[in-house]
């Protein structure tokens, strides 16, 4: 891991990915992306509108992508989206070009972070609130085949920016 730039934060959704790297790169002094954001950008629409008006498909065909533009970034966290490392390969190309840290959380964590807001996260518009702790569960099982090849892995409740900082460092070389 020696000498590596980008530092990608991964994990399910809500794991507070975005959170989490925005706080990391303040305290690095380092750029932040939120891929998801950066997608919304260059495709000129919100995930959700993606989703809806082109496919899923369509989605991870940018996200991919656009992943792939942002090889050439020094100083830089990346926030992913919950699905990005399970992809086209989207896991070995962060091992290859960064520091994958993966932001943990069991199915009852999520859930109750989830709860209320899968209106506006595609993956879940169709998801009832009683089915969203088995639909969580099981997404989470195939995803986290991926989520764990992580660099680092480290607990999402009470996440402490200042640990996982020093962790980076040291494992990084930066």
């Amino acid at each position: 891991m020696h000498g590596k730039n980008l530092v990608y934060i991964i994990g399910f959704m809500g794991s507070g990915k975005s959170t989490a790297g925005k706080k990391l790169a303040a305290a690095l002094g380092w750029d932040f992306i939120d891929l998801d954001r950066k997608i919304e950008a260059e495709a000129g629409k919100s995930i959700t509108e993606i989703f809806s008006q082109d496919s899923e498909e369509r989605f991870r065909s940018l996200e991919t992508e656009v992943l792939r533009s942002l090889q050439s970034h020094v100083k830089t966290i990346v926030s992913t989206g919950g699905g990005t490392p399970c992809h086209a390969d989207n896991m070995k190309f962060m091992l290859d070009t960064g520091v994958t840290v993966y932001i943990k959380m069991s199915t009852s964590q999520l859930v109750s972070r989830l709860l209320g807001s899968t209106g506006e996260r595609p993956v879940l518009k169709n998801v009832p609130d009683d089915k969203l702790y088995s639909f969580i569960e099981e997404k989470l099982a195939v995803r986290e085949k991926f989520y764990n090849k992580a660099n680092i892995i480290i607990e999402g409740i009470n996440l402490d920016i200042n640990n996982l900082q020093s962790i980076i460092r040291l494992g990084a070389g930066i």
